[in-house]
């Protein structure tokens, strides 16, 4: 799962045993999921 810092807007791949939820990069701690770029459409019925 890739995550994304809101300070320094950095890819983040998580190892939540070892790191911990936490920026390598700048240390921020507020980190967002990519969403998708692509978009899913449902039929609706």
């Amino acid at each position: 799962m890739g995550y994304k810092c809101t300070r320094c807007k950095q890819k983040v791949e998580i190892d939540y045993e070892y790191t911990g939820i936490r920026c390598p990069y700048c240390g921020h701690r507020i980190l967002v999921k990519e969403r998708p770029t692509t978009i899913k459409q449902i039929k609706a019925e």
